[in-house]
């Protein structure tokens, strides 16, 4: 793959790069990812606590890493509307990529659902009001999360499910409403489902992600992700979809840049 790295250009459209988990080699891990032809980072935000750290890769990075703004569903809790009150302020302030990431999760804990629907909800809001896209956070809460986006009504509303890893059924739900799927290491798990949907639906449809730090691809599974590790999922993607990889990665930049456009 690292001959790919000086013609093709792959954007990482989902990592938590400012996590602390990067604390020791953040800087090496970066130029690791630029060097294996990652041309853009995207870095979704989940809480106030995580923007100030963000915004300083924006700073140090600003042609590679581009920031999103928003409220993650597992950080809904009841000061909530504090929280957007401080998503607002930074959208009135600065130009980011999407609204992200946002959605539902109902996996760890359902105390908050309500509140996560009503920040959900919000947040759409914004994203119009912004002229972004959504970043989409979907954890056992597909369909719930399709339901808070028709309810929305809104063919301009667009974004990507990041980290599918649904059905086929829901696959085709979420191309239907306009979205992309986020395609990251799942793709190389042995039982992660995605043989079942990567053949079956169109290169237009999907981008590259890796969830960065969380959800490596095999072999580095169960150990920290990076962005450099793009490659490999590319890879993973076009063995699935029985094309080369550079078709998968040209194509896949490129549904990327057309979302911001």
């Amino acid at each position: 793959m690292n001959n790919l790295s000086s013609t093709l250009q792959i954007i990482e459209t989902h990592a938590h790069i400012y996590d602390e988990t990067y604390l020791e080699d953040r800087d090496q891990m970066l130029e690791k990812a630029f060097s294996a032809g990652v041309s853009q980072i995207w870095m979704p935000n989940c809480a106030a606590e995580t923007i100030q750290g963000m915004m300083a890769l924006a700073a140090q990075y600003p042609e590679q890493c581009f920031p999103m703004m928003g409220l993650h569903p597992c950080y809904v809790k009841e000061d909530f509307e504090k929280e957007l009150a401080i998503v607002e302020e930074w959208l009135n302030k600065y130009r980011f990529i999407a609204i992200g990431e946002i959605g539902m999760d109902l996996y760890w804990d359902k105390t908050f659902v309500k509140q996560q629907e009503e920040a959900f909800l919000y947040q759409c809001q914004l994203a119009k009001r912004h002229n972004v896209w959504i970043d989409i956070h979907s954890r056992n809460a597909f369909w719930e999360t399709v339901a808070l986006i028709e309810k929305n009504a809104d063919p301009n509303l667009k974004g990507i499910f990041h980290c599918f890893t649904g059905t086929l059924e829901e696959a085709q739900k979420a191309i239907e409403l306009g979205f992309l799927l986020g395609i990251g290491g799942v793709a190389t798990f042995k039982n992660g489902g995605l043989d079942k949907i990567l053949p079956n639906i169109d290169l237009t449809s999907i981008v590259l992600e890796t969830d960065a730090p969380y959800l490596a691809p095999v072999p580095y599974r169960g150990k920290r992700n990076e962005p450099s590790y793009l490659t490999i999922i590319a890879q993973k993607v076009a063995d699935m979809m029985a094309c080369s990889v550079e078709t998968v990665i040209q194509q896949s930049t490129q549904n990327a840049i057309n979302l911001c456009n």
